[in-house]
């Protein structure tokens, strides 16, 4: 499972502790965090190749919703983490996974496992 990288969008870096701490206990030292805060540095890193990715919406320099869009058309799975109201998200992302903040740090763990299990599935030769 090396090369498996999850990118976070967070800019309180206390959640972004308990997000990456959460990743980590699932995925233990087989994953890559990429916790980066602004909107500007997250479309930077959708250029990298990316297992899945955990975005908050209200992030420094705005939303964070042209990342998320990015995301959708180059396949990758992502959730946004939020405190902001699920219809605040534009419609076309609205069929996206939502973890209303406060957050499990279990849900996260499950969206990670279950988007990082599908990449290897994907990944396996059929």
């Amino acid at each position: 499972m090396a090369d498996i990288r999850v990118l976070i969008v967070e800019d309180d870096p206390f959640i972004a502790m308990d997000i990456e701490s959460a990743v980590a206990d699932q995925l233990g030292d087989d994953v890559e965090l990429i916790v980066v805060g602004s909107v500007a540095e997250a479309r930077r890193m959708t250029a990298k190749q990316l297992a899945c990715a955990l975005l908050d919406i209200d992030v420094v320099g705005g939303k964070t919703f042209d990342v998320a869009s990015a995301l959708q058309e180059i396949g990758t799975p992502f959730a946004f983490v939020s405190g902001s109201a699920p219809q605040e998200v534009p419609a076309a992302l609205r069929n996206v996974r939502f973890l209303r903040k406060p957050f499990s740090t279990r849900e996260v763990a499950a969206f990670v496992k279950s988007a990082v299990g599908a990449l290897n599935l994907k990944a396996m030769p059929g």
